[in-house]
């Protein structure tokens, strides 16, 4: 197969960061999804309706001519975030979920959760509204193993939440283990999650292959060659409740390549090009469409788009760096190639 024409997909989880770095991260999630839905962890939070306002029109400005994409806004979660908070977020026509970070579990989740029971009137009015919560399903255990942090966080937090919370719709953000598919393919029709080209393509063993590779560093971190393939098998299975999120992270380069790198890739640059990568080596080229184009819209309640894209079967170059505001960032598989780009 050479060409796939398909749907145009949504992306229900990236950061764009703000500022200067707008012109680079909208301009390229904006060339390959209709609406993405966008992380409010600024380094100071989107915490209302105002503020998420606010960015959006900021994110509008650098959106290009001609181009249709819609930001999908969501809310910050505080322990000072209060029911009204929710009422009026459910109400407005610019947000459309709310994200869930453990204190201090992942970049500017300082103003996070430590205590998920605080936010207890706060999920029942999102369940009685049906507005989305998303979940960073780490624990902040200091305790914990990383590479067991999501693990504890589904069996420590998360299930005791939808059981309390049974209509609750949540998805579980940038799934990265065997035991989150499991646990999501167990779970009510609504629970679901986002997977990432990165946890798909990827493994921890390119972390460390050669030496540390810190631009492969996110969080959640990659895991083992066992999740890997149960994440794989989830995405290209067409159970609906397993969509895309790419979770782009952009940081520049020299916060990445340093003695405390931050966490997070950046795939905005080819994104759909490396899901199909992946949904062509398992032989579901077919199931792509409803990976990328229709769970998630699906989930969220919002219509399916009508236009359409086209993808071709093409090497594409990478290059070594790209622009970001007044410095550079290394994207995910700089200097290299992907064999798969969308018709111009």
């Amino acid at each position: 197969m050479h060409t796939i024409e398909l749907i145009q997909p949504d992306d229900w989880h990236c950061h764009l960061r703000d500022g200067d770095y707008l012109h680079r991260t909208v301009a390229d999630i904006a060339t390959q999804f209709h609406r993405a839905i966008v992380m409010p962890n600024l380094s100071k939070p989107i915490t209302n309706v105002a503020d998420a306002k606010a960015y959006q029109q900021r994110i509008l400005s650098h959106i290009p001519a001609g181009n249709t994409f819609k930001p999908l806004m969501t809310l910050y979660l505080t322990e000072s975030t209060t029911p009204s908070i929710i009422e009026d977020a459910a109400a407005s026509d610019h947000v459309y979920a709310c994200k869930l970070y453990p204190a201090g579990a992942t970049t500017n989740a300082q103003s996070g959760v430590a205590d998920l029971a605080t936010l207890y009137p706060v999920f029942e009015t999102m369940e009685m509204t049906g507005l989305p919560l998303l979940i960073h399903g780490e624990s902040i255990d200091p305790q914990a193993d990383i590479f067991d942090r999501e693990k504890l966080f589904i069996e420590q937090q998360l299930q005791p939440l939808v059981k309390k919370f049974p209509n609750l719709r949540v998805v579980l953000e940038h799934i990265s283990t065997k035991t989150a598919v499991e646990f999501i393919e167990a779970s009510s029709k609504n629970v679901a999650a986002t997977i990432t080209a990165h946890h798909l393509l990827y493994n921890r063993n390119v972390i460390f292959k050669g030496g540390i590779k810190p631009h492969y560093y996110c969080l959640p971190i990659l895991k083992r060659h066992k999740d890997q393939q149960a994440l794989r098998k989830a995405a290209t299975s067409g159970n609906p409740k397993f969509f895309l999120g790419t979770d782009s992270a952009p940081h520049a380069q020299d916060k990445k390549e340093n003695h405390c790198g931050c966490a997070g890739i950046y795939t905005a640059h080819a994104a759909l090009a490396f899901y199909a990568e992946v949904f062509e080596q398992e032989h579901a080229l077919d199931k792509l469409e409803s990976f990328a184009s229709r769970f998630g819209p699906e989930f969220y309640d919002l219509p399916v788009n009508k236009n359409k894209i086209t993808l071709i079967k093409k090497t594409v170059h990478i290059p070594n760096n790209l622009s970001f505001g007044k410095t550079v960032l290394i994207p995910l598989r700089a200097g290299e190639t992907v064999d798969w780009q969308i018709q111009p």
